[in-house]
């Protein structure tokens, strides 16, 4: 684990009895607020909130969680960090800070319901697994740029667990995802990764040799919902991080997207990927699903373009 210089910020409260349960919560620009005071209004003697400034992008958003979490009358930390460290890194520090038993991340824009620390109680104390996937509820579009953010998490992502236990540890997220603090001392991120993407898979295959994964319904929701131009952008960057978990991973080359991005490579159509479906996912015109398989495509180009050499 790589030494941080990081500072911090408690609330006035202490735990009354041991931590069982530490919901950890990096963020970078997205506002932990509404999640942080849903959590606390949950959260019993047994639980903790830890929350990760990764970098203080937006230093008036920095002071104003500083004063939330020194407000909050349930167990809290805020670290903040100096500089940006990265999705790994930051869930890194998180777990290396936590009390609990297990430890439950969550994305800083997640929108959780009035259960759902409940419900994650009783299914953690019902499983003999070392980690859980608690899935996504469909995302509700706020305005007419969240529409196909919604739509492609609704296609993605909403699946119940029952379909996801199917497909094991290939479906299993970094957000709203419970570990055994045991398991997540044997097995942290790597830290290789940089930026955005593929971390989290990377993360559960690797977890899934030292460790039993399975899935629940508990789900979550996703409340920041981003324009087609934010998602393309994302998908442009991650193509190193697609390449990494290939070296890394060997046997995900079997997966349908790996496979369509070596056929892209080896067809050279890694560019003209990229060109139609930024375009087409760009098009407000074109319906929602056609949208929804542009950014699609476009993902699967811009991975078949850092790909290294490989078999088709």
């Amino acid at each position: 684990m790589t030494a941080l210089p990081l500072e911090l910020t408690r609330s006035s409260a202490s735990p009354s009895r041991p931590i069982t349960l530490s919901v950890l919560i990096p963020f970078y620009g997205d506002d932990p607020r509404p999640l942080l005071d849903s959590l606390a209004a949950q959260a019993d003697t047994e639980t903790e909130i830890i929350l990760f400034d990764d970098g203080a992008p937006d230093a008036a958003l920095s002071d104003k969680v500083a004063h939330a979490v020194k407000a909050m009358s349930a167990p809290v930390i805020l670290i903040t960090s100096p500089d940006n460290q990265g999705r790994s890194r930051a869930r890194n520090a998180l777990g290396a800070a936590a009390q609990g038993e297990w430890l439950l991340f969550l994305d800083a824009d997640m929108e959780i319901d009035p259960g759902f620390i409940p419900r994650w109680r009783r299914a953690l104390a019902a499983t003999s697994q070392d980690a859980l996937f608690g899935g996504y509820a469909p995302c509700a579009p706020r305005s007419p740029e969240d529409h196909l953010h919604a739509a492609l998490a609704q296609a993605s992502d909403a699946v119940e667990a029952q379909s996801r236990s199917a497909q094991g540890a290939y479906a299993v997220c970094s957000s709203n995802l419970a570990v055994r603090a045991s398991l997540f001392a044997e097995c942290p991120f790597d830290e290789g990764y940089a930026g955005w993407g593929w971390e989290d898979v990377d993360w559960a295959l690797s977890a899934s040799k030292v460790g039993a994964l399975g899935h629940v319904d508990c789900h979550a929701a996703h409340g920041g919902l981003q324009s087609a131009s934010e998602l393309l952008a994302k998908f442009d960057r991650a193509g190193p991080n697609f390449a990494r978990l290939l070296n890394r991973h060997p046997d995900y080359e079997t997966r349908p997207g790996a496979r369509l991005a070596r056929k892209m490579q080896a067809l050279r159509l890694a560019g003209p990927a990229r060109v139609i479906g930024r375009g087409l996912a760009l098009s407000r015109w074109a319906p929602i699903k056609a949208r929804v398989l542009a950014l699609k495509l476009f993902r699967a180009g811009a991975a078949a373009r850092d790909l290294p050499r490989g078999r088709a």
